[in-house]
């Protein structure tokens, strides 16, 4: 069988073998499963799978041509609802324990090691099962519109690889599910992240981990630099509730637009949150403010405020902090890679537990491709960023056991470059379906 994992055999990286044959078998016998020797064993089965996903989660009648093997997609569809999901929620892990002992413990910020984190979402096939559990989005009639997860990912900033991630029904809130990403976070990571994820419950989380945040200040949460100003303290005094002033007690200036204040617990609990919780954190943090202006032409936001745990003005600097910020970026093209490159947009499983494997699998695969662009990098004297991404997936779809990475694909520097957010292509002019199907075919019925 022609796979991928005899390709990434040669590789020295001690992750990629968290891919190979025997630690699948591993993971399968650790989750007790037991088979006979046959021709889609669950080893087989999972490197056919990751055969799949690499080709662009293509059909699983192209599977048997891809693998030089003799099977039927009817063969495959059941061997692969057989393997367990906890095998490839193993088989993440693992590999992921192995990067923290070496890329991602080398790329650090000030000694850091940086997280990014953000929400998005995919679709699926129309199934009762999928509905119930995921949801659609609002404004679709009934039987007109697809199921749609609500996708939580947590990526390594310095070197773009999925260390965590959980799917959710679509009505689902970012903050939600976050804490349970907390636990792949280590003492003085910093995690970086848009003003979804920004409050004070969040925040207070990351501390009792002896973790650090750097987030987009919530729209709705007033900042005010102006020195020694009034406030508003949640639920208590004469000032309590009153409007236009911000819920913070100002601290120290560090500089224009830079200072330090008490942010105070609020009266209420998050609903993500539950009232234990709730009651156990403290009744007031310590959190920088920053705000900075963008001049550089083509972004759309102009001005940007930002909440830190990182208090000391001197070691970080209110430029290097909107650096780190404007990294946090990578993960939306990281997204586009996924989604679009990959083709993740849409996954094809009829069930919740087929779609969670499909989801796996598709994150080791893109953490391999990631390994590979970061060999290339390093080969090639260049910032992992500007290897491009698709010619990493085509050389991993078309390489051969024993073939070295050859030079990948540099991007230019495009540091200017401006683009409207608009499609040239115009789709097809056909209405759009605001009916179920049955009803529109009986109407074409003669």
């Amino acid at each position: 069988m022609r796979s991928i994992t005899d390709v990434i055999r040669h590789f020295k990286q001690n992750w990629m073998r968290e891919l190979c044959p025997e630690a699948i078998e591993r993971a399968c016998r650790d989750h007790g499963m037991t088979w006979r020797q046959s021709t889609l064993n669950p080893i087989v089965t999972v490197q056919v799978f990751f055969l799949q996903v690499l080709h662009g989660n293509t059909a699983c009648a192209h599977l048997p041509h891809l693998s030089n093997l003799v099977f039927t997609a009817a063969a495959y569809c059941k061997a692969r609802t057989r393997l367990k999901l906890d095998v490839l929620k193993t088989l993440l892990q693992r590999s992921v324990e192995q990067l923290q002992d070496n890329a991602i413990d080398k790329s650090r910020w000030f000694g850091h090691r940086v997280f990014l984190v953000d929400g998005s979402s995919f679709s699926m096939p129309d199934t009762d099962e999928l509905q119930e559990h995921f949801g659609q989005p609002g404004g679709q009639r009934a039987g007109c519109g697809f199921p749609t997860a609500h996708w939580l990912a947590m990526m390594h900033a310095g070197t773009g690889m999925i260390t965590k991630m959980l799917a959710a029904p679509l009505r689902t809130h970012d903050l939600a599910k976050t804490a349970e990403l907390h636990p792949e976070l280590r003492a003085n990571d910093v995690l970086v992240a848009d003003r979804g994820f920004c409050s004070f419950a969040h925040f207070a989380l990351l501390l009792q981990r002896g973790t650090h945040g750097v987030l987009r200040i919530h729209q709705r949460l007033l900042v005010d630099f102006t020195p020694g100003r009034t406030h508003t303290v949640p639920g208590k005094g004469k000032s309590c509730g009153k409007k236009g002033l911000p819920r913070s007690r100002w601290l120290r200036q560090l500089g224009n637009n830079d200072q330090v204040v008490e942010w105070f617990k609020p009266t209420s609990c998050p609903t993500w949150m539950s009232i234990e919780q709730f009651d156990a954190l403290p009744g007031s943090l310590v959190i920088r403010e920053l705000r900075y202006t963008i001049t550089q032409r083509g972004f759309r936001t102009r001005t940007i405020t930002l909440a830190t745990t990182l208090l000391d003005g001197d070691k970080y600097k209110s430029s290097d902090l909107a650096t780190l910020f404007r990294d946090r970026w990578d993960i939306e093209t990281n997204f586009g890679h996924l989604k679009t490159t990959m083709k993740m947009d849409v996954l094809k499983c009829t069930t919740v537990n087929g779609v969670l494997k499909e989801l796996h699998v598709f994150a080791l695969i893109y953490n391999l491709v990631r390994q590979v662009i970061l060999i290339a990098a390093e080969q090639q004297q260049v910032d992992f960023r500007r290897i491009s991404f698709t010619d990493a997936l085509r050389w991993l779809q078309t390489a051969r056991p024993g073939d070295s990475i050859p030079n990948l694909i540099v991007n230019p520097l495009r540091r200017h470059r401006l683009e409207p957010r608009v499609r040239k292509r115009r789709p097809k002019q056909y209405p759009l379906m605001k009916r179920p199907r049955c009803q529109l075919q009986n109407e074409l019925a003669p």
